[in-house]
């Protein structure tokens, strides 16, 4: 595949002031001189008219850079041509490209994975950047941004040098120890494998919000029928998202509504009213009301004036805010946090306490490290390799194949061994022209 040369357009579909065609490959040289009749100076824009080969009628006049390989976004020879961003023009030029012999439109995330296979990107990069795309809020942004810059990838480097180190240390042993002035490696082990352990220990502690981060913080609105939850959905929403009627069991399915609160990305989920239901449907929107409780990371408890008692209990780690709804006309007199979505009484504190709870579990992307299950996997998998290698009494060659372990764990995290099985996964989330 890496012989082919790839095109596709890196901007999305429809008006726009521009559009970026981008190529990658070995005919990125002679399509740039069949198209514009030159090869541009490398790490140049020039403007150029770009024709289809053998045709006087320009196809579009537009800025294009080359990159030769390997000092490329790709690692291979690579352009950008920008155009203006009309829907017929881009059509135009991509349907050009497509009659070069030899040259293909590129597969979902295909430009990205041959940074990969050509050393301009490690795997947890690729990871960050595919983060960055789906970012849409500002700690997600932080978050991905920081794994785009490489900081799972020099933690892990850092890691490795020391296990390799310390493999050193043991396979010394082991080739020379009929020589009686072989250093004695234990003591140099504890001192270089210690603080590995105590560092991966203190990531996989900061792992659960930084995962936690990507998915977004779930709130659910739990409550008795009319107890205004798909009310106060639509008041923060800020538009109407949810039917609200006087009736009784009117919401029978979950709606969510995704916001961005203080840089935080939010789910609100409004439920079905517990209630014994009346008909099939409402009890199967019941059901999966107290099935979603057991994922959700917030409960509020709406009920008129704060009458009703919560008849549940928060799954492990979720946290349950009472609240009580109508305050405009119904007394208020529990603790609870009285709230009007009608007039919009009470709602800013309700943001608060949600936001607060929210930066607590989730973090603000500032320091994350491992923002996947698959890096908290394998972390894990070299910790307990490391920790296995100190058992006392154990023999050099299980302790130098434990670190062997350890080391191939943490390859896996940034790409360098065995992650064929996870590739296919990975690009395809991305877009075409990325």
């Amino acid at each position: 595949m890496s012989s082919d040369t790839i095109f596709a357009s890196a901007t999305g579909a429809g008006r726009a002031a521009i559009a970026v065609i981008r190529l990658s490959g070995p005919a990125v040289a002679h399509v740039l001189a069949a198209l514009a009749g030159l090869t541009p100076r490398p790490r140049f824009a020039h403007y150029v008219t770009l024709r289809a080969p053998g045709a006087d009628e320009p196809l579009d006049r537009g800025l294009a850079l080359y990159f030769p390989a390997p000092n490329s976004p790709t690692g291979e020879d690579y352009a950008e041509l920008q155009i203006h961003g009309g829907r017929a023009v881009a059509r135009a030029l991509l349907g050009v490209l497509s009659a070069f012999s030899g040259l293909r439109e590129a597969e979902p995330g295909e430009f990205a994975r041959r940074s990969l296979a050509n050393g301009k990107m490690d795997l947890s990069q690729v990871e960050g950047l595919a983060d960055l795309i789906d970012a849409e809020t500002e700690f997600q942004r932080r978050q991905a941004i920081r794994a785009l810059g490489g900081a799972l990838r020099k933690r892990v480097e850092g890691w490795r040098e020391r296990l390799v180190r310390a493999l050193a240390l043991v396979e010394v042993e082991l080739d020379f120890s009929d020589e009686g002035d072989v250093f004695e490696p234990a003591k140099a082990l504890r001192s270089l494998l210690e603080p590995v352990i105590a560092e991966m220990a203190e990531a996989l502690t900061e792992s659960e919000a930084s995962e936690r981060l990507r998915d977004g913080f779930v709130v659910l609105l739990l409550g008795p029928p009319n107890s205004g939850k798909s009310t106060l959905l639509n008041a923060l929403a800020r538009r109407e998202v949810a039917i609200v009627s006087a009736i009784p069991g009117t919401t029978r399915d979950m709606i969510e509504v995704h916001l961005d609160l203080s840089g935080m990305p939010i789910t609100l989920v409004d439920t079905a009213g517990l209630r014994e239901a009346e008909d099939e449907i409402e009890r199967i929107g019941v059901a999966r009301t107290r099935a979603r409780i057991d994922e959700a990371d917030l409960l509020l408890w709406l009920s008129e004036g704060g009458r009703e008692t919560p008849q549940l209990e928060p799954s492990d780690g979720a946290e349950l805010i009472r609240v009580a709804t109508k305050a405009d006309f119904l007394d208020c007199t529990s603790d609870d946090l009285a709230i009007s979505a009608r007039t919009g009484f009470g709602i800013d504190r309700l943001l608060e306490e949600i936001a607060g709870r929210a930066k607590r579990r989730l973090g603000d992307g500032s320091t994350a490290l491992l923002t996947r299950e698959r890096h908290r996997r394998l972390i894990q998998e070299a910790k307990s390799a490391i920790e296995t290698s100190r058992d006392s009494g154990k023999a050099l060659e299980f302790v130098a194949d434990d670190l062997r372990v350890a080391g191939r764990a943490l390859g896996r995290i940034v790409g360098a061994v065995d992650v064929e099985e996870v590739l296919d996964a990975i690009f395809s989330q991305f877009c075409i022209g990325k």
